[in-house]
């Protein structure tokens, strides 16, 4: 079976398009050779796949005749992808949380005000020279 094939059936990308794109984008390899959508799968293989900044690694056990279910895919690979891999992925998703919590959808307009408010914070950036001169001044003159 073709590679593009392969990935599509598995169910590590949705169409076979997609995995043929990122095939042509070198993201993925059978042992450390980069590959080309034709090349064929074969059970015991290696594959390394980069997918959301991830290098995953799985192992073929067996050829599907076609796309399979979600919960049949381990039948057919053996996920050997190591375990920092999915921390980071984990940690990434965690930061893109830490604001708005998933469902709630776009910050609104009072969202937005709020978070320049605090990222402005009481900063002396918006006074000017002349600010700077009254505020020198007037301490002057209160030491005298």
């Amino acid at each position: 079976m073709r590679i593009d094939k392969f990935l599509w059936s598995v169910r590590f990308y949705k169409t076979r398009t997609i995995a043929a794109d990122e095939i042509k984008k070198n993201r993925v390899s059978i042992g450390e050779n980069v590959v080309k959508s034709s090349k064929e799968v074969k059970n015991g293989d290696i594959i390394k796949i980069r997918k959301n900044q991830i290098d995953y690694k799985i192992k073929v056990i067996d050829i599907p005749k076609s796309r399979v279910g979600a919960k049949l895919v381990s039948i057919y690979v053996i996920d050997m992808t190591e375990k920092d891999q999915y921390e980071i992925l984990a940690m990434r998703k965690s930061s893109q949380d830490y604001y708005r919590q998933k469902g709630i959808g776009r910050p609104t307009k009072k969202d937005r005000r709020d978070m320049d408010d605090y990222s402005a914070g009481d900063s002396t950036e918006d006074m000017d020279n002349d600010d700077w001169d009254v505020f020198f001044n007037e301490n002057k003159d209160d030491e005298d």
